[in-house]
């Protein structure tokens, strides 16, 4: 399901973004510091969200591995930006699984030290074509995620925002959700005008997810 302004995926784009994920997914590198990221292959996408709002589940759908991100039900876990690509295979794209924002019973210390990997990250990865902003369809955009949304505004990252367990609400809600989310990020000045909604358990939005960066990824290259 899609609020946009673009046209709708086909049938074709469909198949061969399924194709573009059919690989080998592997994880390939880990990293805390900024001085520590692995080399630049090919291009990039970035997934950024609220502790415990399905990042891994999502990535693991995306790339038809139940357990390639690690999924846990403490919020906080991912702690570092983690690669994933095709090892062997195709090198075109690298996942990038980054540290979940706004659990407040983690240490100051620790998330001031993931906010700057992350800044750091967003404005010196020149190959990163685009970062997904997984939003909660149940909740919406809270204020913790628009000052993320507003950083990467100010950084002209490109992000597109992706609603998360949509099979949690109604169908009639998930379209509410997604017009109301449409609608907050429109004019925002790097936000990509389209906003998807998507269920990792029923695989609700995966294959437009899909074809959504199948086609960025055929602009950049």
């Amino acid at each position: 399901m899609t609020a946009s302004t673009t046209t709708p995926y086909d049938a074709d784009e469909i198949e061969a973004a399924r194709k573009l994920f059919e690989g080998p997914w592997d994880f390939v590198w880990a990293s805390t510091k900024i001085d520590d990221l692995p080399p630049m292959v090919g291009q990039e996408i970035a997934f950024a969200g609220r502790s415990n709002v399905g990042k891994s589940s999502l990535i693991n759908a995306l790339t038809r591995r139940n357990s390639l991100a690690r999924t846990s039900h403490t919020p906080g876990r991912t702690q570092q930006l983690n690669f994933f690509r095709q090892v062997d295979h195709d090198e075109r794209l690298t996942i990038v699984d980054m540290p979940g924002y706004g659990y407040a019973a983690v240490g100051k210390e620790k998330v001031a030290a993931w906010t700057k990997l992350i800044h750091d990250y967003l404005r010196g990865r020149s190959n990163l074509m685009r970062v997904y902003v997984l939003i909660d369809a149940r909740h919406g955009i809270k204020e913790v995620d628009s000052a993320v949304l507003e950083t990467l505004d100010k950084a002209a990252v490109s992000y597109q925002v992706v609603l998360t367990k949509g099979d949690a609400i109604k169908q009639s809600d998930q379209t509410f959700m997604a017009e109301a989310t449409f609608d907050e990020i429109k004019r925002r000045p790097a936000a990509f005008p389209e906003v998807l909604v998507t269920s990792s358990e029923k695989g609700l939005g995966i294959p437009e997810l899909r074809a959504a960066i199948a086609r960025v990824l055929a602009e950049r290259s």
